[in-house]
């Protein structure tokens, strides 16, 4: 983490208004050379004034232990500094209060004042000393020095300090700014991240989802016929042994169809994983997705088949086809099927006996479907085979017809039975 707040909160453990330990001890050195330096120029300045030594000694102290809050008060360090500049005392306070001033985030136009008034109180002063020189016979150098001395050492003092600090100050900024930067890309790169969390967990759900419903179309209708097969062939076995026998047989049939039908997906699960190593999901997902953009899978040329063995298990079943019969893309053509499919598995689950019929129509920008079936003769006939019911028949139904842009309804009828229809749109 680069989080600014969190290393600046880390890093404070200082007193009053400084940051870190160090920058305090590092101020108070300056304060107490500052203090000293103005306490040593205090001596001469009170000679001068024509008062007591130790008056400009005290003033010096306190003149110069005014750099302590540099930090806190930058403007009041300057001023002071520039009070002070008359008497020829503050140096060092002049020169990191103004550094320290033009390192902060104050307007431009207040840095640019006080290092202007701190630049004409220094030339002033210089002027005058060098010029008093001059007159006593210290220097013996003309007329054109003391302008010359004077601008230089006003410069000295004061553009070194207040470049320094711009650029400083600048920098300080810059790193703040590539700081604050960097958090909002890691925040956003983690917001990301866990969107991308979230659409790879939606994407594993919708594929687990997939994956049971065509694992459902597979076993249930095949499983269904058996049980259903199985209890005619118990209640014939003693009365009519011929009939047992071909009920025997459709149960086998059933079974071996069911056994390929596995044996088929799972086929295609076990190659579908070959030189790559890949999740379990995602491998049956793409399984899936193989199977159906292969055409692997049942179509609607297999539908008269279904329907009758629909008719052999002893459903009373119709089925109707209008249009123009044509070929439609592997995975409609599959859709349809399983529709159908599950609607009959359904017949045979809760209307054991019941009349059915299936209507295939074959229209110019879609293909309908509808499964209809008539109320049971006896309340209690669907129970006789006991075939149980996991409440997923419907819902994987509509999940495949609108998957293709299409409607499905379901729902009982005004007869009593329960009808099953669904558009797919044909492209």
């Amino acid at each position: 983490m680069t989080t600014t707040g969190e290393e600046t909160a880390t890093a404070r453990g200082g007193p009053w208004w400084w940051g870190r330990r160090r920058s305090a001890v590092f101020d108070w050195c300056l304060a107490v050379a500052s203090a000293l330096e103005c306490a040593a120029e205090g001596v001469p300045f009170a000679r001068e004034a024509g008062i007591p030594a130790g008056v400009g000694v005290v003033f010096g102290l306190l003149a110069g232990s005014v750099l302590l809050v540099r930090r806190r008060y930058p403007i009041a360090v300057v001023l002071v500094a520039i009070a002070i500049t008359p008497a020829e005392m503050g140096f060092l306070m002049g020169t990191v209060g103004l550094y320290t001033l033009a390192a902060t985030e104050l307007p431009r136009r207040i840095i640019g004042s006080l290092a202007g008034m701190q630049l004409v109180g220094t030339l002033i002063v210089t002027f005058v000393r060098v010029r008093q020189d001059i007159a006593r016979g210290d220097l013996t150098l003309g007329d054109w020095f003391v302008p010359f001395a004077s601008i230089a050492i006003s410069l000295g003092l004061t553009a070194p300090p207040l470049l320094l600090g711009l650029y400083v100050g600048a920098r300080r900024r810059l790193m703040e700014s590539l700081r604050e930067r960097a958090d909002d890309l890691e925040r956003e790169l983690q917001l990301l991240a866990e969107r991308a969390e979230e659409r790879a967990e939606w994407a594993r759900n919708e594929e687990r989802t997939r994956i049971a419903r065509e694992m459902h179309d597979v076993v249930a209708h095949r499983v269904s016929l058996m049980v259903v097969h199985a209890a005619a062939l118990q209640a014939v076995a003693r009365k009519d042994p011929e009939k047992a026998v071909k009920n025997a047989a459709l149960v086998g049939d059933m079974g071996r169809q069911a056994l390929m039908e596995l044996r088929e997906m799972l086929g295609v699960l076990r190659s579908g994983g070959e030189g790559e190593r890949r999740p379990a999901v995602e491998a049956v997902a793409a399984a899936v997705a193989r199977v159906v953009e292969e055409g692997e899978g049942p179509c609607l040329e297999e539908l008269e088949e279904l329907v009758g063995q629909s008719a052999a298990a002893g459903m009373v079943v119709e089925l109707s086809v209008e249009g123009e019969v044509r070929g439609y893309a592997p995975e409609i053509e599959q859709t349809a099927y399983r529709v159908v499919q599950e609607a009959l598995t359904n017949v045979h689950k809760h209307a054991a006996g019941a009349k059915a019929r299936v209507r295939l129509a074959h229209r110019v920008a879609e293909i309908a479907m509808q499964v209809e079936n008539e109320p049971p003769p006896e309340a209690g006939s669907a129970a006789s085979a006991r075939l149980p019911s996991g409440g997923n028949g419907l819902v994987g139904m509509r999940e495949r017809v609108v998957g293709l842009g299409g409607v499905f309804v379901s729902g009982p009828t005004e007869a009593g039975g329960f009808r099953v229809s669904a558009v797919i749109p044909a492209g």
